[in-house]
């Protein structure tokens, strides 16, 4: 599903902000910090790479902070004229 679409359906921009212990100094902190759509309250896309962290990777986790922004309401849209890319 494209990301407008997903919108539509009531998936929000989600925001991650992973706080682990560093493998090789389990002493220090480290964050790491994630954006994806969601869908709340159960945010299933958090729950899985939440899941995938657990089982893959050394950093044990610390804590898991998620900001979500509102749902989309009309005229939050607009249509731009143009589009500039920068390299």
């Amino acid at each position: 599903m494209k990301t407008f679409e997903r919108q539509l359906n009531d998936y929000r921009l989600t925001t991650v902000d992973v706080t682990y212990f560093m493998p090789d100094h389990p002493g220090l902190l480290q964050t790491f910090i994630w954006q994806c759509l969601d869908l709340p309250p159960k945010f299933p896309v958090v729950r899985r790479f939440i899941d995938f962290w657990g089982l893959k990777l050394d950093g044990r986790l610390h804590s898991v902070r998620i900001d979500q922004a509102g749902p989309m309401i009309d005229g939050q849209w607009r249509h731009l004229g143009s589009e500039n890319l920068l390299h």
